[in-house]
């Protein structure tokens, strides 16, 4: 089976959060287990050098969008075994970053456009068109309504997959129709027209032959107008062609025993696990000892990652005897929040306002408890890489998290961390309080919970299997 993943960021190349981590491991799984996936990605500026020089020229041609007429070429590297093709057009995106222009619709429309245009002449004909959240929600819709009646895209299917509902791509409808070329119809309430503009994320969702979330929950989520962004009734309605397939992480990149930004490799070696924690203490200027809980956050600083949560109970979590050590960037408030308790608690919290990605998996692998309180979280990672680090999860029970930390039950000796359901400040500080209790007073029950963790399977394996199920389904 041939299948491209098109999507608007991947890993190693350029990165503003977790859809590029999925786009940069998943296609490698997939190839493991016999499918031909490739991936196709703008070729931004801020792409590496060393990538950029590493690609060869494959085609060019000239793409109408609307009255434009625009130069595309195709560049191709192959990285990790998976082949990657680059869609170049220095005007839309040899710029700064990858987001937040004033041409967005634009941008990736002329991506959705040129990655449908280029196929029959990169001599690829894949059988599913995988796309990955609203910059590429046009591919379905313009395959189906400018390309489906020639005899090389007749038989391709589309599949959409929903990293984050919140991002739905919005733009005025005479924008779109500048853009698409799409008859009058494509713009009723039942069709792209979305806040009174047209969405790219939505025409996606209505028009690809099948959908996929990254959690089981989350796809039960967003059947429900508090969770539904306004699309809750379009995905009820298309409730027979949403699956939810939780998210893996890339084992080889995620793996404490080979991980070179380590002090000391491990895999369930707590006095190992120990040694990175008091050289992460040390580093940080806490104070260095083994036996105080060292909670972490990895994450953006905004509200969905339940910072309003933090905010409002903060004075209690340092009052444990706790060290807090945050790692991130997001909203000023928040940033000035951490700032300001590290100021005042300079051997209890650590706040490191910026984002580095080795640190980041030191303080995985430094840490005993990983807090989560998102407000929701349609998959989550950072809980994964925290199981496979041995450090112990506390999450609230929404998408992805609840479906992949299973609440530890004192009594039955199940269970993988913590959780609380309601999104309240209290019942997160009881969650946080109780795991305390269990790493100071109970060793048994620690273990225990380290021991459960240790059984846990959240490589790619098993999702891939998933999405090939499907694949074959929309197929066959």
């Amino acid at each position: 089976m041939k299948i491209l993943f098109a999507a608007s960021e991947a890993v190693p190349f350029i990165k503003t959060g977790g859809l590029a981590d999925v786009i940069g491991s998943l296609p490698k799984e997939l190839i493991r287990q016999d499918l031909d996936v490739r991936v196709i990605l703008p070729k931004y500026g801020d792409i590496p050098a060393k990538y950029r020089e590493a690609m060869t020229h494959v085609t060019s041609f000239e793409v109408r969008l609307g009255w434009r007429k625009q130069y595309l070429g195709i560049e191709m590297l192959v990285q990790d075994g998976v082949t990657f093709y680059f869609v170049d057009n220095e005007y839309y995106y040899k710029r700064p970053g990858i987001y937040g222009y004033g041409d967005e619709a634009e941008r990736f429309g002329f991506y959705c456009r040129g990655v449908i245009e280029a196929l029959p002449l990169i001599d690829f004909q894949p059988d599913v068109i995988h796309c990955h959240d609203w910059q590429v929600g046009m591919i379905p819709v313009l395959l189906k309504a400018h390309y489906q009646h020639l005899p090389f895209f007749h038989d391709i299917k589309t599949m959409m997959t929903v990293h984050n509902l919140k991002y739905q791509g919005v733009f005025s409808q005479e924008v779109f129709r500048d853009l698409f070329g799409l008859s009058d119809d494509h713009f009723s309430g039942t069709a792209l027209e979305l806040h009174g503009g047209a969405s790219f994320l939505k025409g996606g969702l209505l028009y690809s032959d099948q959908l996929t979330t990254v959690s089981q929950t989350y796809a039960e989520e967003i059947q429900t107008p508090y969770y539904g962004e306004f699309l809750d009734s379009l995905l009820r309605h298309r409730k027979d062609q949403l699956t939810g397939i939780v998210n893996g992480i890339d084992y080889e990149m995620f793996d404490p025993m080979t991980d070179p930004h380590l002090v000391v490799n491990y895999r369930d070696s707590l006095s190992k696990k120990t040694q990175n924690k008091l050289a992460l203490q040390e580093r940080l200027g806490l104070k260095v000892d083994a036996e105080i809980p060292m909670i972490v956050l990895v994450t953006r600083l905004v509200q969905q990652k339940g910072l309003d949560l933090i905010q409002h109970v903060l004075s209690e979590i340092i009052s444990l005897n706790i060290q807090l050590v945050v790692l991130g960037t997001g909203d000023a408030a928040y940033e000035q929040m951490f700032r300001n308790a590290a100021a005042l608690h300079p051997t209890k919290v650590s706040a490191q306002i910026y984002f580095d990605e080795a640190l980041a998996h030191q303080f995985y692998a430094a840490s005993d408890l990983f807090l989560m309180p998102s407000q929701f979280e349609p998959c989550g990672i950072g809980q994964l890489i925290a199981l496979r680090y041995r450090s112990v999860p506390i999450v609230r029970e929404t998408g992805g998290l609840k479906d992949t930390v299973q609440p530890y039950n004192e009594f039955t000796g199940e269970g993988t961390g913590f959780s609380f359901t309601n999104y309240n400040a209290h019942d997160m500080l009881h969650s946080i309080r109780r795991a305390v209790f269990f790493y100071k007073n109970d060793r048994e029950s620690w273990m225990k919970l380290l021991h459960n963790m240790k059984k846990g399977d959240f490589s790619w394996r098993k999702s891939a299997q998933d999405y090939i199920a499907l694949y074959r389904k929309m197929t066959s």
